[in-house]
């Protein structure tokens, strides 16, 4: 069993890697770390983050299941309040933000915030923006069967009959489990994620919040962040990036991180 706890008397160190574009900072702050993003006007990305797998290929990324993940975390304001994402678990990194990897399929099993106007209407049970316990994985084969259809697929779901017969089908084949936290997210929390070959059991203060029997395979990086950007991907077509604006300082704090593995 291998267990890997935060040191919040100084800055995030070894086994982290740091991602801090300008005007990003992470900072230690009574006896947490402040992830901090700097007023911006919109022109640039602001990303405060630690990740263990910057440089790696995906096949050397350190997470596999049977894992648990504990977070102690509160934000600077609620979810109408936060321009971007944020987040805490782990992912492969789709989009190849850090490091020399080619883009992938996404998969992850993490708690995930995005803002408006951001727009990730992937579970059908879920808005496509707050603050969620969420999983994916767009590599699990019966995706792959099914993306040859994709094509004509996509389309149809602009016709809302079509698109609640058959999105329920591409949710399961990229296995898409979400559910919304109604919290506030300026208080302190304790998040909990336990991740097993077949299973996924995510918490809130001791409380379960989603358990779902088709946890993500393979290996994954840890990734926790706070960020400016927005993204929109639907079913029906539309995709879109951008970075927002920040009229004042937005932060996320840590005063809790443990991963125990085995």
């Amino acid at each position: 069993m291998k267990t890997i706890q935060g040191d919040f008397s100084a800055p995030p160190g070894e086994p982290w890697q740091r991602h801090l574009p300008p005007g990003s900072r992470i900072e230690a702050h009574g006896g947490a770390w402040r992830f901090s993003n700097q007023p911006a006007d919109g022109s640039r990305y602001t990303n405060a983050q630690i990740d263990d797998y910057q440089n790696l290929p995906r096949r050397a990324f350190r997470w596999q299941p049977p894992l648990s993940l504990r977070v102690r975390a509160r934000f600077s304001a609620n979810a109408d309040g936060l321009h971007g994402t944020a987040g805490f678990g782990f992912w492969n990194d789709p989009f190849a933000m850090t490091g020399g990897r080619l883009p992938a399929l996404p998969r992850a099993i993490w708690f995930f915030f995005a803002s408006a106007p951001s727009d990730l209407p992937l579970d059908m049970q879920t808005p496509g923006r707050g603050w969620k316990a969420a999983m994916i994985d767009a590599l699990r084969l019966p995706f792959f069967l099914l993306a040859p259809t994709a094509p004509l697929a996509v389309p149809l779901m602009n016709i809302r009959a079509l698109y609640r017969t058959l999105w329920p089908v591409g949710q399961r084949a990229v296995g898409v489990r979400e559910a919304t936290l109604e919290l506030d997210m300026t208080v302190w929390h304790d998040y909990e994620l336990h991740w097993g070959r077949r299973y996924a059991r995510f918490l809130v203060d001791g409380s379960p919040v989603l358990e779902a029997d088709d946890a993500p395979g393979g290996r994954l990086g840890f990734v926790m962040w706070i960020d400016n950007q927005a993204m929109i991907a639907t079913p029906w077509g539309r995709f879109a990036w951008r970075t927002l604006p920040l009229p004042q300082e937005q932060w996320m704090e840590v005063a809790g991180l443990e991963i125990q593995a085995g």
